[in-house]
């Protein structure tokens, strides 16, 4: 399948890096990932089955990870035991940027790309962003999909502090190769999905071509500082007019079934899935079946 790429200039400071699948005629995905996670999270079977589907299929990069532009030296913000309390009460924390900023990279992503519309999809850190942009960019968004995220609301349960400590302890940046890919090994049997284990080869494999892609953690306390400068997304929520389908793991200790459920109330009409499990990625065994629920969403817009 041929891949194009591109860079679309957001401002000043921010460019962002993006691939591009399919037929230019057919209706656009936009792909939005999570969390210090590169496009290739979005694995290239998974985009292919989109394609075969009927779809043009763009993903990227967020700001501050893989090939995009990174702010290099900027603080993230406030303390993280502040953050997490202020978190949990569903209140915003000080940020260098906000998830807001990031759902703007991808309205200007569309505007390079010349597209007015897209069904847009969001997984993780990529699913709070999905949201605000379905409400902010609302004439923009056809349909919504939205896997294992939250509207981080107050009082949602924390994640597992196993899942949690994962993501924000780890190596020195500095660290070898291989200290740095088998950290990466680590954290995704610890965030992985129990019912659908990736093989140690494959897992491997997928961290040294991460590593080697663009290895830039410094980027991911800036993102936690994203997440926790929107603070709750449900005023967001409610203003989501886009046929939405939310798609979460049962087993997922990172992000629980919870924040998943509260989406799904929060959106008028949202419809909830839920896969025994899953946990936080994306298992090659249910890659039909999700795609299946997100075209079944595509379908409703009229």
């Amino acid at each position: 399948m041929e891949i194009r790429s591109g860079t679309a200039k957001i401002s000043d400071d921010v460019e962002i890096y993006f691939e591009d699948m399919g037929n230019p005629g057919d209706p656009p995905v936009l792909l939005v990932m999570g969390l210090g996670a590169q496009l290739l999270l979005w694995r290239n079977g998974f985009c292919e089955k989109l394609v075969d589907q009927g779809y043009r299929v763009v993903r990227y990069d967020n700001r501050d990870v893989g090939l995009s532009s990174k702010l290099h030296g900027q603080r993230s913000g406030g303390g993280l035991v502040p953050n997490l309390l202020r978190s949990y009460l569903g209140r915003p924390s000080p940020s260098v940027y906000k998830l807001e900023d990031m759902a703007d990279d991808a309205a200007v992503l569309l505007d390079h790309l010349g597209l007015d519309r897209a069904h847009v999809v969001g997984a993780s850190m990529g699913g709070m962003i999905a949201q605000i942009f379905a409400a902010r960019h609302s004439h923009r968004t056809n349909a919504l999909g939205i896997i294992f995220s939250s509207n981080n609301s107050a009082f949602l349960p924390p994640p597992a502090p196993r899942a949690l400590l994962s993501l924000i302890t780890g190596p020195a940046p500095n660290s070898p190769r291989e200290v740095i890919v088998e950290n990466s090994i680590r954290v995704g049997k610890i965030i992985g999905s129990p019912g659908y284990p990736v093989t140690e080869e494959q897992a491997r494999a997928d961290a040294i071509e991460a590593y080697e892609r663009a290895h830039y953690p410094q980027g991911i306390a800036r993102h936690f500082g994203a997440v926790f400068g929107s603070g709750s997304l449900k005023s967001y929520d409610r203003q989501i007019s886009a046929p939405t389908v939310v798609i979460h793991g049962r087993a997922d200790k990172l992000m629980r079934p919870a924040g998943g459920r509260s989406i799904a109330s929060a959106i008028p009409n949202a419809r909830l899935v839920l896969f025994d499990g899953m946990a936080h990625d994306l298992p090659e065994a249910l890659w039909d079946d999700v795609v299946g629920e997100l075209k079944t969403t595509f379908a409703e817009v009229n």
